[in-house]
């Protein structure tokens, strides 16, 4: 009997890339400044890739590795499931995890972003009253809460990694017919 790899399994170096990759755009953002890329293109830019692109990349990249490198040129629509929802999972927790604790080590940086926040609230609502201001700002501070953010940013990549699962599992499979 033939020893398959896990399609999960098959996805860890792909996700730790990703998360990895997401931590040092995160990085460079910081040493940037984050109020220089509030409202610009390259803010744009960074959130397209981090949400669109990088993810389609890397599940496709790893599907197309578990298929041919792993199952003798084969997948299914399901393995292909598994493939790119383990990649933005692992992606996700090691972005997540990062997260909670460069929030940690630098506590400045969540009233930065409040006062990014706060600017970017009144720039686009110059007659927001001071209690829908608050509201606001409270709700982004539970969000920015540890217990919320590794679960919010497990779920929300996990289910972007399902639909584009969907998406880049319809286009690589290939299944093997002595399997049907």
């Amino acid at each position: 009997m033939e020893r398959s790899v896990s399609p999960g399994k098959s996805g860890l170096v792909y996700g730790v890339l990703f998360g990895v990759i997401m931590v040092l755009e995160f990085v460079i953002m910081y040493i940037i400044g984050m109020r220089s890329l509030v409202g610009t293109s390259a803010g744009v830019i960074v959130n397209i890739a981090n949400y669109l692109v990088l993810p389609l990349l890397f599940i496709y990249l790893g599907c197309i590795n578990y298929k041919k490198n792993l199952n003798n040129g084969f997948i299914r629509y399901g393995e292909a499931l598994k493939v790119g929802v383990s990649i933005t999972f692992i992606a996700a927790l090691i972005y997540g995890l990062f997260n909670i604790a460069f929030n940690f080590i630098y506590p400045d940086f969540i009233n930065e972003m409040i006062s990014i926040t706060q600017d970017d609230m009144i720039k686009q609502n110059p007659n927001i009253t001071s209690k829908e201001m608050e509201m606001g700002i409270e709700m982004m501070k539970k969000f920015m809460n540890p217990l919320i953010v590794l679960p919010v940013t497990l779920a929300m990549y996990s289910f972007f990694g399902l639909i584009y699962s969907l998406i880049v599992g319809a286009i690589v499979k290939n299944e093997n017919p002595q399997s049907l």
